[in-house]
């Protein structure tokens, strides 16, 4: 199989685009031809070798995000799976082929079925982005007609949260980073969209909200943030927070927070408990199917052209979820 991987951290250069084994698929996993595969920050950032994260396999194979037709089964996997559309996640977690290749193998319960009006291409988009988004989003509980404020709505983690909470029956106040991502943030369904640069977040957030506040805030830069969100968080409101570009050691204004009883969540995908991705992934085909969540496809590249995905979303160029056309289409 064709197929791109890495025998070092760094620049996007050290990825190697060749040819390697077939992969079979052990007892419980299913193989997956991949027709797409999607790119996220986390794949960069893991490739680069990012704040000291080393590799775990002497050569990788990237990108946890894709979405195929289960080709082959292994031992004690229901064969009706054969020829099915399928979405991935979590692919390259304890492995050494993630979905930059034209085969993976992965345990069942990683493969998602693809609802049929969804196309691959979307399908690659949905793993990353759109269960972080959830997870920070429903962690405490239902938000109908709660408050919700976004950071970085224009984002793939962002964009799929404000049409998620919309979904829910919340509203949403986005802010965005760029005058230009505004419109992409009230598309996906803010209420009020915040330039963070030159809007005054604080008044305008408890204008919106009658001095009250917002009840959950999904957090994009903690660093950055943080005390814009103490400011801005309604008593027992809760932070969830995904990122951590501009620092990794926030100064925290304790007492305001405690004094609001506001809960603060610290999210990695890769520790989400089976029952959290299990309403996910329901949450997310129905609404996929609804046409209430999709996800914003940016640039797109072919097979041999991983290293300029990685590029793209390296530099924030990629205009939306970037995806790998594994299979040309």
């Amino acid at each position: 199989m064709r197929a791109t991987w890495y025998d070092r951290t760094g620049p996007a250069e050290v990825l190697i685009h060749g040819e390697l084994d077939d992969p079979e698929p052990a007892p419980g996993e299913v193989r997956v031809r991949v027709h797409a595969s999607g790119v996220n920050p986390a794949d960069v950032k893991r490739r680069r070798g990012w704040a000291g994260l080393r590799m775990d396999f002497p050569r990788q194979v990237p990108h946890d995000d894709g979405a195929g037709v289960v080709d082959a089964v292994g031992p004690g996997v229901d064969p009706g799976r054969l020829g099915t559309r399928v979405w991935l996640h979590d692919t390259r977690v304890g492995r050494a082929v993630g979905t930059a290749a034209e085969l993976v193998c992965v345990p069942g319960r990683h493969a998602e079925p693809l609802p049929d009006a969804v196309g691959f291409v979307e399908g690659a988009s949905i793993g990353v982005p759109g269960r972080t988004a959830h997870r920070c989003l429903f962690r405490d509980g239902p938000i109908a007609g709660a408050t919700v404020l976004v950071a970085g709505a224009a984002g793939a983690v962002g964009h799929a949260a404000v049409q998620q909470a919309v979904a829910a029956g919340a509203t949403v106040i986005g802010t965005v980073g760029r005058e230009e991502n505004r419109g992409i943030a009230a598309a996906a369904g803010c209420a009020l969209v915040l330039d963070r640069r030159r809007d005054d977040l604080v008044a305008a957030v408890l204008d919106a909200t009658d001095g009250r506040g917002v009840d959950r805030i999904v957090e994009v830069d903690l660093a950055a943030n943080m005390e814009t969100d103490a400011r801005c968080v309604a008593v027992n409101g809760a932070i969830a927070v995904y990122g951590t570009d501009s620092g990794h050691k926030p100064v925290v204004p304790v007492w305001r927070l405690m004094n609001a009883s506001v809960s603060v969540h610290f999210e990695l995908l890769y520790n989400l408990p089976h029952a959290a991705h299990r309403r996910a992934a329901d949450d997310l085909n129905r609404w996929l199917v609804e046409g209430s969540f999709a996800p914003r496809i940016g640039r797109r590249f072919p097979a041999d052209q991983v290293a300029a995905a990685h590029d793209a979303v390296e530099s924030g160029q990629g205009d939306g979820n970037v995806v790998v056309d594994v299979v040309p289409g």
